[in-house]
Protein backbone atom coordinates (compact mmCIF):
# COMPACT_ATOMS: atom_id res chain seq x y z
CA UNK A 1 0.00 0.00 0.00
CA UNK A 2 1.22 3.26 -0.83
CA UNK A 3 0.00 6.76 0.37
CA UNK A 4 0.26 9.56 -2.40
CA UNK A 5 1.56 12.70 -0.72
CA UNK A 6 2.77 16.25 -0.76
CA UNK A 7 4.83 18.56 1.24
CA UNK A 8 4.15 22.14 2.13
CA UNK A 9 6.35 24.10 4.16
CA UNK A 10 7.80 27.75 3.16
CA UNK A 11 11.25 26.60 4.26
CA UNK A 12 13.51 24.91 1.41
CA UNK A 13 15.69 23.80 3.97
CA UNK A 14 12.31 21.98 6.50
CA UNK A 15 10.84 20.65 3.27
CA UNK A 16 14.60 19.18 1.89
CA UNK A 17 14.52 17.23 5.53
CA UNK A 18 11.00 15.88 4.58
CA UNK A 19 11.61 14.43 1.39
CA UNK A 20 14.07 13.16 2.37
CA UNK A 21 12.34 11.13 4.69
CA UNK A 22 9.49 10.40 2.32
CA UNK A 23 12.13 9.30 -0.32
CA UNK A 24 13.34 6.27 1.86
CA UNK A 25 9.58 5.24 2.80
CA UNK A 26 8.56 2.62 0.66
CA UNK A 27 4.61 3.30 2.00
CA UNK A 28 4.91 6.50 0.22
CA UNK A 29 4.88 8.04 -2.57
CA UNK A 30 5.87 12.17 -3.20
CA UNK A 31 3.56 13.91 -5.57
CA UNK A 32 5.08 17.39 -5.11
CA UNK A 33 6.44 19.96 -2.76
CA UNK A 34 4.74 23.60 -1.86
CA UNK A 35 6.26 26.62 -0.18
CA UNK A 36 3.08 28.05 0.26
CA UNK A 37 -0.74 27.28 1.38
CA UNK A 38 -1.86 29.11 -1.85
CA UNK A 39 0.17 27.22 -4.35
CA UNK A 40 -0.98 23.80 -2.49
CA UNK A 41 -4.48 24.83 -2.72
CA UNK A 42 -3.91 25.12 -6.91
CA UNK A 43 -1.89 21.95 -6.89
CA UNK A 44 -4.43 19.59 -4.86
CA UNK A 45 -6.59 20.73 -7.54
CA UNK A 46 -4.20 18.31 -9.68
CA UNK A 47 -3.01 15.44 -7.74
CA UNK A 48 -5.12 12.79 -5.66
CA UNK A 49 -3.70 13.03 -2.34
CA UNK A 50 -3.84 10.75 0.48
CA UNK A 51 -1.21 12.73 2.95
CA UNK A 52 -0.27 15.86 3.65
CA UNK A 53 3.00 16.76 5.73
CA UNK A 54 2.01 20.54 6.65
CA UNK A 55 3.87 23.32 8.31
CA UNK A 56 1.83 25.75 10.07
CA UNK A 57 3.49 28.94 10.38
CA UNK A 58 3.42 29.80 6.87
CA UNK A 59 2.65 33.39 5.03
CA UNK A 60 -0.48 35.29 3.81
CA UNK A 61 -2.50 31.84 4.81
CA UNK A 62 -0.94 29.59 7.83
CA UNK A 63 -1.58 25.66 7.75
CA UNK A 64 -5.01 25.85 9.57
CA UNK A 65 -6.12 28.49 7.27
CA UNK A 66 -5.50 26.78 4.02
CA UNK A 67 -7.53 23.78 5.96
CA UNK A 68 -10.55 25.93 6.13
CA UNK A 69 -10.41 26.15 2.39
CA UNK A 70 -10.37 23.21 1.27
CA UNK A 71 -13.49 20.80 0.17
CA UNK A 72 -11.73 17.72 0.40
CA UNK A 73 -8.94 17.23 3.08
CA UNK A 74 -6.39 14.17 2.99
CA UNK A 75 -5.02 12.99 5.81
CA UNK A 76 -2.76 15.65 7.89
CA UNK A 77 0.32 15.20 9.79
CA UNK A 78 1.64 18.74 11.12
CA UNK A 79 5.04 19.95 11.27
CA UNK A 80 6.53 22.66 13.18
CA UNK A 81 8.68 24.11 15.51
CA UNK A 82 6.02 24.74 18.66
CA UNK A 83 4.12 22.36 20.54
CA UNK A 84 1.91 26.01 21.53
CA UNK A 85 -0.48 24.43 18.82
CA UNK A 86 -0.85 20.80 19.23
CA UNK A 87 -4.41 21.15 20.94
CA UNK A 88 -6.07 23.13 18.04
CA UNK A 89 -3.85 20.66 15.39
CA UNK A 90 -5.79 17.71 16.87
CA UNK A 91 -9.31 19.75 16.67
CA UNK A 92 -8.46 19.66 12.88
CA UNK A 93 -8.66 15.85 13.24
CA UNK A 94 -4.72 15.90 12.31
CA UNK A 95 -2.86 11.90 12.23
CA UNK A 96 -0.08 13.38 13.63
CA UNK A 97 1.71 16.57 15.32
CA UNK A 98 5.76 16.55 14.27
CA UNK A 99 7.86 19.08 16.27
CA UNK A 100 11.06 20.33 14.47
CA UNK A 101 13.60 18.89 14.09
CA UNK A 102 12.28 15.75 13.02
CA UNK A 103 13.58 12.53 14.04
CA UNK A 104 13.19 9.40 11.85
CA UNK A 105 12.00 7.03 14.74
CA UNK A 106 9.21 9.96 15.16
CA UNK A 107 8.87 10.47 11.77
CA UNK A 108 8.37 6.70 11.03
CA UNK A 109 5.37 6.01 14.14
CA UNK A 110 3.38 8.74 12.38
CA UNK A 111 3.46 7.27 8.92
CA UNK A 112 2.73 4.62 10.14
CA UNK A 113 -0.85 5.90 12.10
CA UNK A 114 -1.23 7.28 8.93
CA UNK A 115 -0.66 4.33 7.17
CA UNK A 116 -3.56 2.53 9.44
CA UNK A 117 -5.75 5.19 9.03
CA UNK A 118 -6.19 4.42 5.42
CA UNK A 119 -6.38 1.17 5.58
CA UNK A 120 -9.41 1.38 7.96
CA UNK A 121 -10.79 3.83 5.56
CA UNK A 122 -10.58 1.29 2.68
CA UNK A 123 -11.57 -1.55 4.58
CA UNK A 124 -14.56 0.61 5.63
CA UNK A 125 -15.38 1.64 2.08
CA UNK A 126 -15.24 -2.32 0.90
CA UNK A 127 -17.48 -3.31 3.57
CA UNK A 128 -19.83 -0.74 3.31
CA UNK A 129 -20.05 -0.01 -0.51
CA UNK A 130 -18.02 2.72 -2.23
CA UNK A 131 -18.69 6.70 -1.07
CA UNK A 132 -17.21 9.75 -1.06
CA UNK A 133 -18.66 12.52 1.89
CA UNK A 134 -19.78 15.94 0.86
CA UNK A 135 -20.52 19.40 2.36
CA UNK A 136 -23.76 20.37 1.15
CA UNK A 137 -26.26 23.18 2.42
CA UNK A 138 -23.48 23.36 5.79
CA UNK A 139 -23.99 19.32 6.07
CA UNK A 140 -21.40 16.60 5.41
CA UNK A 141 -23.67 13.96 3.71
CA UNK A 142 -22.63 10.36 2.60
CA UNK A 143 -23.02 9.85 -1.43
CA UNK A 144 -23.00 6.07 -2.67
CA UNK A 145 -20.90 6.21 -5.92
CA UNK A 146 -23.20 3.36 -7.82
CA UNK A 147 -26.29 5.94 -6.61
CA UNK A 148 -24.78 9.48 -9.06
CA UNK A 149 -25.76 9.51 -11.97
CA UNK A 150 -24.06 12.60 -13.38
CA UNK A 151 -22.40 15.72 -12.30
CA UNK A 152 -23.51 19.05 -13.91
CA UNK A 153 -20.95 22.54 -13.32
CA UNK A 154 -23.06 25.20 -11.62
CA UNK A 155 -20.37 28.27 -11.09
CA UNK A 156 -18.80 27.88 -8.11
CA UNK A 157 -20.57 24.78 -7.10
CA UNK A 158 -21.35 21.20 -8.70
CA UNK A 159 -24.83 19.68 -8.48
CA UNK A 160 -24.46 15.97 -8.39
CA UNK A 161 -27.45 14.42 -10.03
CA UNK A 162 -28.28 10.93 -7.79
CA UNK A 163 -31.62 8.08 -7.16
CA UNK A 164 -32.82 10.15 -4.46
CA UNK A 165 -32.83 13.58 -6.05
CA UNK A 166 -29.85 16.25 -6.62
CA UNK A 167 -27.34 18.05 -4.12
CA UNK A 168 -25.52 21.06 -4.70
CA UNK A 169 -21.81 21.17 -3.67
CA UNK A 170 -19.34 24.04 -3.07
CA UNK A 171 -16.55 22.82 -5.39
CA UNK A 172 -15.16 22.71 -9.20
CA UNK A 173 -15.52 20.10 -11.73
CA UNK A 174 -11.94 19.42 -11.72
CA UNK A 175 -11.59 19.39 -8.05
CA UNK A 176 -14.75 16.86 -7.57
CA UNK A 177 -13.68 14.52 -10.85
CA UNK A 178 -10.54 14.03 -8.45
CA UNK A 179 -12.63 12.51 -5.67
CA UNK A 180 -14.07 10.14 -7.69
CA UNK A 181 -12.94 6.44 -9.02
CA UNK A 182 -10.90 5.97 -11.85
CA UNK A 183 -12.88 4.60 -14.64
CA UNK A 184 -15.97 4.57 -13.48
CA UNK A 185 -16.70 8.34 -14.65
CA UNK A 186 -16.01 10.46 -17.57
CA UNK A 187 -16.10 13.89 -18.31
CA UNK A 188 -18.07 13.77 -21.56
CA UNK A 189 -18.72 17.81 -21.61
CA UNK A 190 -16.79 20.59 -19.98
CA UNK A 191 -19.93 21.39 -17.43
CA UNK A 192 -20.70 17.14 -17.31
CA UNK A 193 -19.51 14.10 -15.32
CA UNK A 194 -21.52 11.24 -16.61
CA UNK A 195 -21.49 7.90 -14.40
CA UNK A 196 -20.39 5.78 -17.78
CA UNK A 197 -22.73 2.27 -15.20
CA UNK A 198 -25.84 4.94 -16.32
CA UNK A 199 -25.43 5.33 -19.33
CA UNK A 200 -28.80 4.01 -21.33
CA UNK A 201 -27.78 5.54 -25.09
CA UNK A 202 -25.74 7.50 -26.79
CA UNK A 203 -25.15 9.45 -30.17
CA UNK A 204 -22.61 11.80 -31.43
CA UNK A 205 -24.40 14.87 -29.62
CA UNK A 206 -25.95 13.30 -26.36
CA UNK A 207 -25.49 10.98 -24.11
CA UNK A 208 -29.05 9.65 -22.71
CA UNK A 209 -29.48 8.60 -18.91
CA UNK A 210 -32.84 7.23 -18.13
CA UNK A 211 -35.31 10.20 -20.09
CA UNK A 212 -32.23 12.73 -19.51
CA UNK A 213 -30.52 13.92 -22.41
CA UNK A 214 -26.51 15.50 -21.78
CA UNK A 215 -24.64 16.78 -24.29
CA UNK A 216 -21.39 15.00 -25.33
CA UNK A 217 -18.51 17.12 -26.53
CA UNK A 218 -16.87 15.96 -30.24
CA UNK A 219 -14.19 15.47 -29.06
CA UNK A 220 -14.97 13.42 -26.33
CA UNK A 221 -17.00 10.66 -28.21
CA UNK A 222 -14.24 8.75 -29.05
CA UNK A 223 -13.43 9.12 -25.42
CA UNK A 224 -16.57 7.70 -23.99
CA UNK A 225 -16.37 4.45 -26.61
CA UNK A 226 -13.09 3.36 -25.31
CA UNK A 227 -14.15 3.86 -21.77
CA UNK A 228 -18.04 2.09 -22.22
CA UNK A 229 -16.06 -0.69 -24.06
CA UNK A 230 -13.09 -1.16 -21.31
CA UNK A 231 -16.20 -1.43 -18.33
Amino acid sequence: MTLNCVVVDDSAIQRLSIVKLIENHAALNLIAEYSSALETKNGLNSHKVDLIFLDIEMPVLNGFELLDVLNNKPQIIFVTGKTEYAFKAFNYDATDYLKKPITRERFMTAVEKAVEQHKLKLDFTEAEGEHIFVKSNLKKRKVYINDIKWIEALGDYVKLVTAEGSLVVLSTMKAFEMELPEGKFLRIHKSYIVNLDKIDRFNSKNVEVGSFEIPLSRNKKSQLIEALNSI
